[in-house]
């Protein structure tokens, strides 16, 4: 028996799952030990160990060693500029000025995330395709839910890409051939397909917002619903028209669906969102955490999932993140965190790093708010910059703003200690060891998206009143003020300014905006930023594909307008 292998590119994949091809030999027995093609969908507990390959598949592209969603979404935005050390190259200036003269020669950006991205479809097509050979044992509710997951990740992995790309080859089974780009109206419409199957066969009951401690990261139904509406907003927004496999009502009457049914809440306190906002030291142990953190940390002593866990939880999709990553191919870690410490020099509790994605201070200044300060790192305000080492930090970094990431702010202790090196934790590496979850989609988001869609404030008004914020009536202005405040530096900004305007014309002028005439320093000395808005404009917004899958396609692939 043969059997196809995906091939894109640089792609050349097996099942994660331990799943080996089989040959055409005579004699060809199943091994008693060991998963391959003929055990690894035969009943419900190995369709399991596949939708676990699927998550992990998933976890790749933000663990793996590519640019990642997250770091694109930021360096894209006008909430922050490119930073970096001032030896480094200008790669990442690329994304943030969309100028390939930034740092000539860097064609494959995003080749790491283009192959992890579609490793991860393979595998999520693998178990959907194979649905009808497992062996169910009567169980339709484990049948619905786990071919729901593997589907609801397919379509949101496809929704990355097409937010990155635009066209991309649309694969929903595995295959050799080297297909072209896909019209993204049908890569859409597979995307609304997957997320409304999993919404209609993932059970509420077995994810939802009271289950949190023990169900946290899965592709429940509320989390599709969310994704749902979200891609119904950006299509409509980007491509100025509505697409004939979602509708308007749909999408409303999903986010009502989560926010009626679904369990969830909002924290009482913004910062507990964040565990960099809310984390100090405690008592007289030098590496002894006090916490509000509503997520899942380590407080020196064992692991508690938060306060989530108690009955009050935000969190709708989350990107699960472990200490396990290591050198040897293990992934699971957070591996952005790192980029977004400062340079050289560190003030507790914010480690050291590589200092990427700088904080634009207009940006910062323009929606000045109570949350912003648990956002981002003023570093003159905690005496950073009044300590003597540092400009070991400033003659080493690019575009330094004064400011930091607080968000995802990679931890230490007062002596510089990192927390995973102080609590023993996974491989102990300033590079991996990182374990804070990447928020997909929260249920502030969901209100939010729920008075965009409705024009109801009911939604904008509920995360208002917990910044402190009077109630207001309705208007598309207080709806995108308040997005900016709310989910700033959570990867969210850039996607919010493309669909504002077709085409990305919103998207560059708003940058340009915010951007040009800043004033930062590289090395030390001044510098004024610029940003030319024919740059985005002229590629629609979309990012570079990766010329070393056009070159293997055999220039099936073409490359993006611009680029």
């Amino acid at each position: 028996m043969k059997q196809k292998h995906l091939y894109i590119g640089a792609i050349v994949t097996l099942l994660a799952m331990g799943c080996a091809s089989c040959s055409d030999d005579f004699f060809e027995t199943s091994s008693k030990t060991s998963q391959n093609s003929q055990t690894a969908f035969s009943n419900v507990q190995t369709a399991e160990m596949a939708l676990i390959g699927c998550y992990n598949g998933w976890q790749r592209t933000l663990g793996d060693e590519g640019i990642g969603m997250y770091l694109t979404s930021e360096i894209a935005s006008d909430e922050c500029f490119a930073g970096g050390g001032v030896g480094d190259s200008r790669n990442y200036s690329i994304i943030d000025r969309f100028n390939m003269a930034e740092a000539a020669g860097f064609y494959d950006l995003w080749q790491t995330d283009w192959k992890n991205y579609y490793k991860a479809i393979f595998r999520c097509n693998s178990l959907i395709q194979n649905e009808a050979n497992i062996d169910w044992g009567g169980d339709e509710v484990a049948h619905g839910r786990i071919i729901g997951e593997a589907r609801g990740l397919r379509g949101l992995l496809y929704f990355d890409l097409v937010r990155l790309f635009g066209d991309v080859p649309l694969l929903t089974e595995p295959t050799s051939d080297n297909l072209p780009r896909t019209d993204v109206k049908d890569v859409y419409s597979v995307i609304f397909d997957d997320l409304k199957f999993a919404a209609a066969n993932v059970p509420g009951s077995v994810y939802n917002g009271k289950t949190y401690s023990t169900t946290d990261g899965r592709m429940s139904k509320y989390a599709a619903e969310a994704l749902l509406a979200r891609a119904y907003l950006f299509y409509t927004g980007y491509y100025g028209e509505e697409h004939p496999n979602c509708t308007k009502q749909e999408a409303i009457d999903a986010v009502n669906d989560v926010v009626n049914n679904g369990g969830f809440q909002l924290v009482d306190n913004f910062e507990d969102l964040w565990m960099p906002a809310c984390t100090e030291e405690a008592g007289t142990d030098p590496y002894a955490w006090k916490s509000t953190y509503a997520g899942k940390y380590y407080d020196g002593s064992g692991w508690t999932a938060g306060a989530a866990a108690e009955g009050k939880n935000e969190f709708v999709l989350n990107l699960k993140c472990n200490t396990t990553q290591d050198y040897n191919g293990s992934t699971g870690g957070n591996t952005f965190q790192v980029f977004l410490g400062s340079r050289n020099s560190f003030v507790a509790p914010y480690a050291t790093g590589w200092g990427i994605c700088v904080p634009n201070p207009r940006f910062v200044e323009k929606f000045d708010n109570p949350r912003m300060k648990h956002s981002v790192v003023d570093y003159a305000a905690i005496g950073f910059e009044s300590q003597s080492d540092f400009s070991k930090c400033i003659n080493d970094t690019y575009e330094y703003t004064g400011y930091g990431i607080k968000k995802y702010a990679p931890l230490c202790f007062s002596d510089g200690t990192r927390e995973a090196a102080a609590f023993q934790l996974g491989e102990k590496h300033m590079n991996i060891t990182y374990y804070i979850d990447y928020t997909i989609v929260r249920y502030a988001d969901v209100l939010l998206m729920q008075s965009e869609l409705t024009g109801d404030a009911a939604g904008l008004n509920a995360v208002q009143k917990r910044a402190g914020k009077a109630e207001t009536a309705y208007s598309e202005d207080a709806l995108r003020t308040e997005r900016a405040q709310e989910l700033a530096f959570e990867g969210i900004r850039y996607w919010d300014l493309l669909r504002y305007g077709k085409g990305g014309s919103y998207a560059a002028a708003t940058i340009a905006e915010m951007q040009a005439g800043v004033s930062v320093r590289n090395g030390g000395l001044s510098y004024t930023e610029t940003f030319d808005q024919n740059n985005l404009t002229s590629k629609a917004g979309l990012m570079q594909i990766p010329n070393t899958e056009i070159t293997l396609s055999g220039n099936v692939l073409t490359q993006n307008v611009g680029w």
